[in-house]
């Protein structure tokens, strides 16, 4: 995931559209060099576009880039986008099941993966979704006493399994090298992610053993308020006023794991 032409617009927050300052009878898209701030800019004389999630692949394509598996991953996002509404986004990631909050960080990667290593395959988002449940039930076989005991014990028993037995770590670096923490794929395979991939796996589990009937408690996931602490999960009837500032939504873990959430929400509803 490290080097390429582009820096990720899913990492950096946004890409600008700038008309080019000297019009031309035929204009012909360019893509600027990277700049220190590694913003990705794009001049151009650009018909109002008919469908803006498109843009950026439209950019690309008429400088000679193969964009067909961008495409595909950026309409997999939208199809889970589509689905939120100003409730939804505002509802806890262990209960929101509008959204399928793994493949919407899985279609991200893919997305990034195509436009920045130039791969000739797809990544493979249900490989890794089928992933994704193995901890789910690995963790079952391996802890199936954690269900009969009381729901503190269950909690310690699932962190015990994720940051022990499976070594999965938190990592803020925002280095070349660590950037890989912030796609799923790569913190599945690694073992090292942000604080919202591992807010994101833990989730993930749980929902998995409620929709099995294995827990019939109320569970939230919070974020820690330090630079080195990992998601811990508490049992929702003991939630204080201080652990609502922290509890993770569908809609704060998406603005950090894609930053142009809130344009994405624009351009793929219509």
């Amino acid at each position: 995931m490290s080097g390429g032409l582009l820096s990720s617009p899913w990492i950096l927050g946004s890409f600008y559209l700038q008309p080019s300052p000297s019009p031309s009878p035929s204009p012909s898209p360019e893509l600027s060099p990277l700049s220190s701030s590694s913003s990705v800019v794009c001049r151009a004389h650009f018909k109002a576009p008919k469908d803006l999630k498109f843009v950026l692949h439209d950019a690309l394509d008429s400088n000679g880039f193969n964009t067909t598996y961008a495409r595909e991953a950026r309409e997999g996002f939208c199809s889970q986008i589509k689905k939120l509404s100003s409730i939804r986004r505002e509802t806890s990631i262990i209960i929101n099941g509008g959204v399928d909050l793994g493949k919407t960080a899985l279609y991200i990667a893919a997305e990034d993966d195509s436009l920045i290593s130039h791969s000739s395959v797809p990544l493979p988002v249900d490989a890794f979704i089928s992933r994704l449940d193995d901890l789910s039930m690995d963790y079952c076989s391996r802890y199936s006493s954690s269900f009969g005991s009381s729901p503190d014990s269950f909690l310690e028993s699932l962190e015990r399994y994720l940051y022990v037995d499976k070594g999965f770590r938190r990592t803020d670096s925002i280095s070349q090298l660590e950037q890989r923490a912030i796609y799923l794929h790569s913190v599945l395979t690694h073992r090292v992610g942000s604080l919202s991939m591992l807010s994101l796996i833990y989730s993930e589990i749980l929902k998995m053993v409620r929709m099995w009937g294995l827990i019939n408690f109320d569970v939230e996931i919070s974020s820690p308020n330090d630079s080195h602490g990992s998601p811990r999960g508490y049992i929702k009837q003991k939630t204080t006023e201080f652990d609502q500032q922290h509890i993770v939504t569908t809609e704060s873990l998406l603005l950090k794991v894609a930053p142009v959430f809130y344009v994405e929400i624009l351009t793929c509803r219509f």
